[in-house]
């Protein structure tokens, strides 16, 4: 009779939470190395729990991953939570959370006066997903039957303009900015950068077809990449395209790399910025911030620009006091 091993292989460990609900979702749709899966969400509404300043207390994602693959997305490891441990899964596997309408009616009632909700902030609601699921619309046509609530949206996607009458409803009874995120107005560097974003063009064509609309909306320049996009004349030609776009307002925050993000990003320079690759590995060796004189540096060269353009500074209080503060973009993904 041959012995027992004594210390028998019990396996993995059994998956739990989110991760067990990811591992059996069924796949909807399949294509160019893009899939898409139903998430039976069990909450919509997410407590902001960073120690970090945030203009927003909630936050809402319609969508887990975001099929936009820009190099330098930080949110990637967002994935992990479902144990989805390659950096690429998080543009390659998109989850589309069921009933998200309804779960949003039943959590509003945690959202206290003053709070701010943030949507899109570590995916980007109107990715091509939207345009098949229609998660996010479903989301605004419940906000819209509130009042009092004080909602920020960012994307890098012209859909939103989809929404404009929608999003004209619910600014009637509720404050609202949009941000649309543009890192740079060459077109060729923004598809390598963000290979399945749209063209920055169309993105500023968003920005003054929703301002028109009667919608507060600005540009968020984020993330600022040292070397890359942080140049006087890429973010005056940035600047200048913002104002003639109307945007209410123009931020630009400095890249934010964690090392989920590093794993996709430092490959991507060695194939089309090898020159910066060590100077990008000493900057963010010990952390993934850059030092606080490079972001002040950027801000006094934007605030400059700004002015120079003659893009008001009125327009930027403006905006910051619609959702309270500036938003922080980099916290935001897009």
């Amino acid at each position: 009779m041959p012995s027992l091993p004594l210390f028998p292989d019990s396996g993995p460990a059994p998956l739990v939470g989110i991760a067990r609900l990811a591992a059996h979702a069924d796949p909807l749709r399949e294509g160019h190395h893009i899939e898409y899966f139903a998430l039976p969400a069990r909450s919509l509404l997410c407590r902001v729990t960073s120690a970090r300043r945030h203009p927003f207390q909630w936050s809402i994602n319609p969508y887990r991953g975001c099929e936009f693959a820009c190099k330098y997305c930080y949110a990637r490891y967002t994935h992990e939570f479902m144990e989805l441990r390659d950096p690429l899964a998080f543009e390659q596997k998109i989850y589309v959370k069921q009933q998200a309408a309804w779960l949003l009616h039943q959590e509003l009632r945690k959202v206290r006066s003053g709070e701010g909700i943030g949507i899109g902030t570590a995916t980007d609601p109107y990715q091509p997903a939207e345009r098949r699921y229609n998660i996010t619309r479903s989301i605004l046509e419940e906000l819209a039957l509130h009042r009092g609530l004080r909602l920020g949206i960012i994307t890098k996607s012209d859909l939103i303009v989809r929404d404009a009458e929608l999003l004209r409803e619910i600014s009637r009874h509720n404050s609202l900015h949009v941000s649309v995120t543009v890192t740079t107005v060459n077109t060729q560097l923004a598809r390598i950068l963000e290979p399945r974003a749209p063209r920055p063009d169309l993105r500023l064509a968003a920005v003054r077809q929703l301002n028109l609309a009667g919608i507060s909306v600005g540009v968020n320049c984020a993330p600022v990449l040292p070397g890359i996009t942080d140049s006087p004349s890429d973010l005056s030609a940035l600047v200048l395209a913002a104002k003639e776009a109307n945007a209410r307002s123009i931020f630009a925050n400095p890249l934010f790399l964690k090392p989920c993000a590093a794993a996709v990003f430092i490959p991507f320079l060695e194939e089309h910025f090898p020159h910066l690759v060590e100077s990008y590995r000493q900057r963010y060796d010990s952390s993934a911030f850059l030092p606080p004189e490079y972001g002040k540096r950027i801000s006094q060269l934007v605030a400059a620009l700004r002015k120079k353009h003659g893009m008001a500074e009125a327009r930027q209080q403006d905006a910051d006091t619609r959702f309270g503060a500036k938003l922080p973009v980099q916290d935001a993904l897009f």
